[in-house]
């Protein structure tokens, strides 16, 4: 592989730009602590300026009026003694920490166990030479189940694949990374990104309106349709704009290491038996969770509930459902393939999957505080309210203001990768004031998933950036920085355009958004009010 020297790195024009004010950031945890002192010393302003809302639900029994919240300083004693007294209940309560940690103990071991990598391999290995493009990105987009595996697994095996049909393997390697990168959130079912992204909704939810249950099936629907529109826009972009633009491939610029990649496409006997037990134990936990929902009992619908809430504890069921889906099926897979022996092996494969969430654990303490501080100074409600006044006044349709927040996490993705970081900074403001508007958390959440997703393959502050510039190296050693940033932009704005016209249509359509989830809500009872104080 020939060495990318800074020089060559520091491109000019806007891509340059991006990098060089991105380099500039801190580490996600910092940039939590920093938010976290600026914070405080804008509670302290904002307390002494007397910012203050009528609160959206709450009423006043004094008055029978809406209750008027102040802006609370952070310095004040009250919570002072809040932040190191209940520093393990901020910890432990923050809603994504235990959704992400419960799904990733079955995860880790399905993707150890190599049970993710094979499924991949498997799906791509004898596609027809015309459907080659579509299914890559196909198993790309439902890679994203599988997490790191689908990067560091098909990505380079895309290559491989396209190359053996005679076709540029660079273009393999950018369809499969538009699939596995630029359509982040498109996936036929929920999974650990839901996870992750519904606990930081729920957490922002209750900043101001209380106990709020999210559904993790909340943008099922949403997504496959995102699957669905996004892979003809790769596939099109791909054979028609990318690969002719590479042209024929030149194996005498590949480097070394390309020709030992192309033994590796191949399943072992093991492996497909793997594959069989795998998948007769997804049939077992499917059909186990059926007869919990429809068995005696329906231990999963809630018969006394309404109508809109009955199947509420099957959609909290769901981050259980996963970690025992992915639990036996990786360990069928294991034990066929010989890549499990016995249960030490399982629970080491565990053990070893928290390890990995070792950096998640650390971020999420930061975001967790940030995220409860925020609630702590009345700062998130009282600019939800005054936030959500404004758009009001300004007469902008649904569709527009989400529109608008799809462009802008768009923008932001370019500086901050991290999804979960972006969208721990966002939701607190964005979910309580688009819900004193009448729009869903759920809604929230999926047009910040279309604009996250657009522009996480062109960003070279994306962690997986330069591992793909690496894979692009093996088949043209001069292939730059540069080269990978302007192969991807086309796939970028085409999904974005994609992506836009998908969630306005969704909302001029009202269409739902996932099983019990609505674009739309009614307004908290209360919220009128909240429009007319300052």
């Amino acid at each position: 592989m020939t060495e990318v020297k800074p020089s060559e790195t520091a491109s000019t024009g806007i891509l340059g730009w991006i990098e060089r004010t991105g380099n500039k950031l801190p580490d996600p945890v910092f940039l939590f602590f920093g938010l976290i002192l600026f914070l405080m010393a804008i509670s302290v302003v904002a307390s002494l300026a007397g910012l203050s809302a009528a609160h959206p639900v709450e009423i006043d029994d004094a008055t029978g009026q809406a209750k008027i919240l102040a802006a609370q300083s952070l310095f004040s004693p009250e919570n002072i003694q809040r932040l190191w007294v209940e520093m393990p209940k901020t910890f432990t309560h923050f809603h994504p920490l235990g959704y992400v940690l419960v799904v990733m103990l079955g995860a880790g071991v399905a993707e150890r166990a190599g049970l993710f990598g094979s499924a991949m391999r498997a799906g791509v290995a004898n596609a027809p030479k015309l459907l080659l493009t579509p299914l890559v990105v196909l198993v790309g987009m439902l890679g994203n189940l599988a997490a790191d595996a689908a990067y560091v697994v098909l990505i380079p095996l895309a290559g491989i694949i396209f190359h053996a049909a005679g076709r540029h393997p660079i273009a393999g390697i950018a369809a499969a990374f538009a699939g596995v990168s630029g359509g982040f959130s498109a996936n036929l079912f929920p999974g650990q990104l839901d996870a992750l992204l519904f606990g930081i909704t729920e957490a922002a939810v209750e900043t101001v309106f209380g106990d709020y249950s999210s559904n993790i099936a909340g943008n099922w629907f949403f997504i496959v349709a995102m699957t669905f529109i996004f892979l003809p826009v790769i596939w099109y972009v791909t054979d028609r704009i990318i690969e002719p633009r590479l042209g024929a491939f030149d194996p005498s610029k590949a480097g070394s290491a390309a020709a030992d990649d192309t033994a590796q496409g191949a399943l072992s006997a093991d492996e497909r038996k793997g594959l069989r037990w795998a998948g007769l134990a997804v049939l077992a936990v499917v059909a186990l969770w059926l007869f919990f929902t429809f068995g005696p009992g329906t231990p999963l619908i809630d018969e006394s509930a309404s109508a809109e809430a009955r199947l509420n504890p099957f959609y909290q069921s769901l981050v259980g459902g996963f970690l025992v889906l992915f639990l036996f099926a990786g360990w069928a897979y294991g034990k066929a393939a010989g890549t499990i022996g016995d249960h030490r092996d399982l629970v080491k494969m565990m053990s070893e999957s928290m390890a990995d969430l070792a950096y998640y654990l650390v971020l999420a303490f930061a975001a967790a505080h940030f995220v409860a501080m925020f609630a702590w100074s009345n700062l998130g409600l009282i600019l939800a309210v005054h936030g959500a006044d404004f758009l009001q006044t300004s007469g902008l349709p649904a569709w527009a203001l989400l529109a608008g927040i799809i462009l802008f996490t768009g923008v932001l993705n370019l500086f901050v990768g991290s999804a979960s970081a972006k969208w721990a900074l966002l939701a607190p403001v964005l979910v309580p004031m688009l819900m004193l508007l009448g729009i869903s958390p759920e809604m929230a959440t999926a047009a910040y998933r279309v604009g996250d997703g657009a522009t996480n393959i062109i960003t070279p502050l994306m962690v997986y950036f330069p591992l793909i510039l690496i894979f692009c190296q093996r088949w043209q050693k001069d292939f730059g920085l540069g080269s990978l940033a302007a192969t991807m932009l086309p796939y970028s704005i085409g999904l974005m355009v994609a992506g836009l016209a998908m969630a306005i249509g969704w909302v001029v359509l009202d269409l739902p958004l996932g099983p019990g989830a609505s674009v739309f809500i009614d307004i908290p009872s209360s919220a009128a009010a909240t429009t007319t104080t300052g």
